[in-house]
């Protein structure tokens, strides 16, 4: 019975310890756009929570998951104090990329909680680190066209019972809130001047409607394109 209820009370921190974090430590943008000629660009990360300090540990990785030694975030490790604000310097530092389209990579930042370890003392406290995981999208100054316009070059296609959708544009597009027939299918991000495929439920036809995402983050107007 004893150890049950300390499982329970354990459970009760975690859940507690979780939402502290994630309601304390924000960054200022859900995407960084990084063109590709300038020597940085910066993030803001803050701290919300007017008690707890949080060590931020940064780290960038490729579109495959892998850390990257091509971008230096400065400072990679640092404690963010109650109430403040604290900027993150990212800065590629690699070999140069395409230039006639965007490279992908994610910007890792993650928060760990501080413990008081006075008042933690004779307690089963289990303190969860929470991770923001975000897009970093390298952009060339040589793009001609818009981002903002990158939706129309997109082209779908039924084949079988899947959705091929093409992305002629030099831009990543994702794509979100994606119903065909009214049933809901899964999000999805096309990289530039490459197709994708999404599965469908048996039988669909008729209008495909979809939204995407912009440079800032918001989600876009309804877009509605016909399936034969």
């Amino acid at each position: 019975m004893q150890n049950l209820l300390r499982m329970g009370i354990a459970a009760i921190f975690i859940i507690s310890s979780a939402v502290s974090a994630e309601g304390g430590i924000s960054l200022g943008a859900t995407r960084v756009i990084y063109p590709a000629e300038a020597k940085q660009t910066s993030l803001a990360v803050n701290n919300s929570d007017k008690k707890s300090r949080f060590l931020i540990n940064s780290w960038v990785e490729n579109e495959q998951g892998q850390r990257v030694k091509t971008f230096a975030v400065p400072p990679p490790l640092f404690v963010s104090e109650p109430n403040s604000e604290n900027t993150l310097r990212i800065i590629y530092v690699g070999p140069p990329l395409p230039g006639d389209r965007e490279s992908l990579f994610w910007l890792n930042v993650k928060a760990i909680p501080s413990v008081d370890k006075e008042s933690m003392a004779g307690k089963n406290v289990l303190h969860l680190a929470i991770l923001s995981r975000i897009k970093l999208f390298v952009r060339p100054s040589t793009l001609v066209d818009p981002a903002r316009d990158a939706p129309a070059a997109l082209s779908f296609a039924h084949e079988g019972n899947t959705l091929k959708i093409t992305n002629k544009s030099p831009y990543y597009i994702s794509l979100v809130n994606v119903h065909i027939n009214q049933r809901k299918l899964n999000n999805v991000m096309v990289a530039p001047k490459k197709s994708t495929q999404v599965a469908l439920p048996p039988d669909a036809r008729g209008d495909l409607t979809f939204q995407t995402v912009n440079d800032y983050g918001a989600v876009t107007a309804v877009r509605t394109v016909s399936l034969r």
